[in-house]
């Protein structure tokens, strides 16, 4: 789905207007009481609205994205375009050289196609590693999940506790739907990822996304080798 072929009726329009203001207001809320806290922006569409938000709000939340090494062009072209289009630049975290090195050279440059844990060990190095970087000294950290983005996601909470890097973690946009995020967009002339125009809903590393048909799953376009259950790559998996 995209602006161009979004029906916005007066109900779905009252809708994201409800949810931009509790949005607004919990983001207001995290800058206050849990600073400092920072926005994991992966650029995916309900990315871009969180950094509408945070940005026009002039909220003191930093803004930073994980550059994997394996983007798509159309990926880095957006990083531009918030550039261009709200003054922002993104703060960038890279993966460690010396661990995707050694996992290129024991396991292969497409060794992720072989294997779940090869996969996941290669997310580990190119984004969960970073992450952790990137989280080190925040007290909180805001994502832009949904419930329904996924079978791994359908009991997305707000708020919850990150185990895994020891820190309060929000989910605005927990209970959005689609229509409402692109509702949004459109709404507030938000720039997004050229690759949603070409049928990519969920988008990551190039080589590890597809564009999906009518009718698929949302996130069947990521890793579409593997079964449902196993379609993260260990940012959000509780431990």
């Amino acid at each position: 789905m995209t602006p161009s072929l979004l029906n916005v009726t007066p109900e779905l329009s009252a809708s994201v207007a409800a949810k931009t203001a509790a949005a607004h207001a919990l983001l207001a809320d995290i800058a206050g009481r849990w600073s400092p806290a920072a926005f994991a922006n992966s650029l995916g569409a309900e990315d871009m609205v969180l950094t509408d938000l945070i940005v026009k709000a002039g909220l003191p939340i930093e803004i930073f994205s994980l550059d994997t090494g394996r983007l798509p062009l159309e990926t880095y072209d957006l990083m531009a375009a918030v550039d261009r289009h709200y003054g922002l630049k993104l703060k960038i975290y890279f993966p460690q050289s010396e661990s995707v090195e050694a996992f290129v050279r024991h396991h292969g440059i497409n060794a992720f196609y072989d294997s779940v844990e090869l996969r996941k060990a290669c997310c580990h190095a190119r984004k969960v590693e970073p992450l952790q970087r990137a989280l080190a000294g925040k007290r909180a950290w805001i994502t832009g999940l949904r419930a329904q983005q996924a079978a791994t996601r359908t009991a997305l909470a707000v708020q919850e506790y990150d185990t895994g890097n020891g820190l309060e973690k929000f989910n605005p946009l927990a209970d959005w739907s689609e229509k409402e995020i692109w509702t949004y967009i459109k709404q507030n002339g938000v720039p997004y990822n050229a690759l949603h125009d070409k049928f990519y809903p969920s988008i990551g590393c190039a080589p590890c996304t597809r564009a999906v048909t009518p009718g698929e799953d949302i996130r069947s376009g990521r890793w579409w080798w593997e079964a449902p259950e196993s379609k993260e790559c260990g940012l959000h998996v509780k431990k």
